[in-house]
């Protein structure tokens, strides 16, 4: 059934809520950037100076989040009727592309300071940064993490698992630091700094991949489409119904169906029935847009 114009306008809290959660993980990584570059600087630390680059590089990636969500919050116009919702998915795949550039480059750089006589100095400094950046990342990462549930992100769930990279290699980088500081092995921290490329390179990779299948428009999850099921099994007056399909864009669900009913049916008593249907989905997958074509049924039945 054709759907009216307001009704495809996303839901302005939707948009605050996802807007203000890329605005803290942008604050936030560009203050713990900084701190890390300070500490790399006065280190002397390999990994630490990865660890910088990593988060200099979450502050890009925080920074199109920002910009993409208010761009595909954008309602629906002419020459864009289904809304601009895939400039999120396209932002979240080209954060992925540049997490696995920053890891080719961790890795180089990792290997040739192997071969050098590496030396960490103010090791003590640099565990007190890593410390409030960790702390920092938990805090964010959370909010990140329940604002992308709530707005079905994909720039925002990138956010997140940029955020939840963060602490795991801040930890590493700690706990090279403390190997450092205890048995004054100096290359565990170039030797950390190869493992963290290898990890940031396969996290890129899964990230990439699930971008990729969003804009291809996979379907949405088995656990929503077993809800559409639920609400069609519903209506005793519904014969049968075939051609479900569905997919994702943005924080948007898109559903198409069509219904089989009586053919002795006449017009508005389909369209009444579709318009039902369309809004029980509808509901239950908001933000959703709901298309129902009505098909007589045979002859036979």
């Amino acid at each position: 059934m054709l759907k009216q114009q307001s009704g495809e306008k996303a839901p302005n809290h939707l948009e605050r809520r996802a807007a203000s959660a890329a605005r803290l993980s942008l604050v936030f990584n560009f203050l713990q950037t900084t701190l890390k570059f300070v500490g790399a600087l006065l280190t002397g630390s390999i990994s630490l100076l990865s660890e910088a680059l990593h988060s200099a590089s979450d502050v890009l990636s925080s920074l199109v989040s920002f910009v993409s969500i208010r761009a595909a919050a954008a309602p629906p116009d002419e020459e864009h009727p289904y809304g601009h919702g895939k400039i999120d998915t396209l932002a979240g795949l080209s954060e992925a592309i540049l997490l696995f550039l920053f890891a080719i480059y961790t890795l180089v750089t990792a290997t040739i300071h192997i071969f050098q006589k590496p030396e960490v100095t103010k090791v003590d400094l640099g565990l007190w940064i890593l410390v409030i950046c960790m702390i920092g990342a938990v805090f964010v990462s959370f909010s990140n993490h329940k604002a992308a549930r709530e707005t079905e992100s994909f720039a925002l769930q990138s956010n997140v698992q940029h955020l939840n990279v963060d602490i795991i290699t801040t930890v590493g980088v700690l706990v090279s630091l403390l190997i450092t500081k205890f048995t004054g092995w100096q290359y565990a921290d170039p030797i950390f700094a190869i493992g963290l490329s290898l990890w940031l390179g396969f996290s890129s990779l899964k990230m990439v991949h699930s971008a990729f299948h969003e804009v291809i428009d996979r379907t949405i999850d088995e656990a929503e489409i077993a809800k559409i099921k639920e609400i069609l099994e519903a209506e005793s007056d519904l014969i049968s119904y075939h051609k479900l399909r569905t997919r994702h864009s943005g924080a948007w669900h898109y559903i198409d169906i069509h219904l089989v009913v009586p053919r002795t049916w006449s017009v508005v008593q389909g369209h009444e029935l579709a318009d039902r249907v369309e809004k029980k989905i509808e509901a239950e997958l908001h933000p959703a847009v709901c298309t129902i074509h009505i098909d007589p049924s045979p002859e036979s039945i």
